[in-house]
């Protein structure tokens, strides 16, 4: 073979394996990552949230560090990615879920995702039963624990809810599965059905509300009610909008907090649509970056309190490595907080139903799960998919700057 030949083989062997990397990496990006901003913007105009060109907070909120302190952020995602990883596998439960929907029970399926029965109908709560909560199939977050139950195993709902349109809070092969397999609409915040129909979703299952609207399917009635976040599925962001959802019944309710920061406006939910007899509440992914956009325990317990929460459930921890606090320390700090106050807290493991008017005892059984221990850095998931990560993190901070 001709030297030219020779080397031109080399060559292509060489690229043979970054090539294909990347092709996998990128395999379904426009699907997974939404609607574009250009189909959103009818939807969301006329929104009083919504102006110069995004939806924005009540209150200033900053969504990332500031600039300084952005290399240090990267190198935490790049070093201590590894910090959050459990010590040993986590339980999982297989509840065994009734015919007809309870008065008051919840089962969690891990970080946001749930299902809750109120008044004898049942509404799903984010769920995420993929592998990976990112838009593509090689690199991002991936699960620390399997879905306790196949989404097919679920009885038929009456609703989806969905707070807002992150990848471990909207996750497109769930919506697909939950697309054939049920037929209860999807109630979701301004935009996001606008994912939904790029994903074929049809109308008559779409339901998009404003902060402070409401909707009512089987006797239930689902408020969209304000939040302290931000969205964007990776390019664009705050494109659409984020909430959090209060389910009121004949006799029951439910707040589900979805993921945000504390805010005054928690007190006022309480006053109009509570008090409320069961709170799910992220407690998890919090880190001085980001402490406006993500509640911590200690935030979780007063929020709960603003809202007049009878049993508090947290949500948002176990299942993804997303922050850079220990695996076990989001409840465990939870717990201490909540003490102090009487709060009643239960705990499931991922997959166990909850009798929220007989809640069980609280049985501990985190602890054992532990939380790994400090490797030096780069132990894990080394190579192209973690450098690809650390510069889409970087892409992510300019947009955000």
């Amino acid at each position: 073979m001709p030297s030219t030949l020779r080397r031109a083989a080399v060559t292509a062997a060489a690229l043979a394996g970054p090539v294909g990397w990347v092709t996998r990496a990128a395999w379904g990006l426009p699907t997974a990552l939404g609607a574009h901003r250009r189909r959103l913007r009818p939807v969301v105009a006329g929104s009083p949230h919504f102006y110069d060109g995004k939806f924005h907070n009540t209150l200033e909120t900053p969504a990332l560090a500031p600039a300084n302190t952005r290399d240090g952020l990267l190198r935490q995602w790049h070093e201590e990615r590894h910090v959050g990883l459990p010590g040993a596998p986590v339980p999982l439960a297989h509840a065994e879920l009734p015919a007809e929907a309870a008065e008051l029970a919840v089962t969690w399926f891990g970080h946001a995702s749930a299902l809750l029965e109120v008044d004898g109908r049942r509404v799903l709560v984010d769920p995420v039963w993929g592998f990976r909560v990112s838009p593509s199939p090689v690199f991002g977050p991936t699960r620390l624990h399997e879905p306790p139950i196949a989404l097919e195993e679920l009885p038929a709902v009456d609703a989806v809810l969905i707070s807002h349109d992150h990848y471990d809070h909207l996750d497109l092969p769930t919506v697909r599965a939950l697309l054939t397999g049920q037929s209860a609409p999807f109630v979701v915040p301004l935009g996001i059905g606008e994912h939904l129909r790029k994903w074929g979703v049809p109308d008559e299952r779409i339901v998009e509300l404003d902060w402070d609207q409401s909707t009512t399917i089987g006797g239930l009635t689902l408020t969209c009610t304000e939040a302290r976040h931000f969205s964007g599925r990776y390019f664009h962001r705050d494109t659409t909008l984020w909430a959090s959802w209060a389910i009121t019944g004949p006799r029951h309710r439910v707040f589900f907090g979805g993921d945000t920061g504390y805010h005054p406006a928690f007190a006022g939910i309480g006053a109009r649509l509570g008090p409320f007899d069961l709170t799910l509440l992220p407690i998890g992914a919090y880190n001085d970056a980001w402490h406006a956009i993500h509640l911590d325990p200690e935030e979780a317990v007063r929020a709960h309190g603003d809202l007049g929460g009878g049993v508090l459930l947290p949500i948002h921890w176990a299942t993804f490595n997303l922050a850079f606090h220990r695996w076990a320390e989001p409840v465990q700090r939870l717990l201490a907080a909540a003490s102090t106050r009487g709060v009643p807290v239960v705990v499931p493991k991922p997959g166990e139903r909850i009798d929220v008017l007989n809640p069980p005892e609280l049985t501990d059984w985190w602890t054992a799960v532990g939380s790994a221990e400090p490797h030096g850095a780069g132990d894990h998931t080394q190579g192209p998919g973690s450098a690809l990560l650390v510069r889409a993190a970087t892409r992510l901070l300019r947009i955000g700057g």
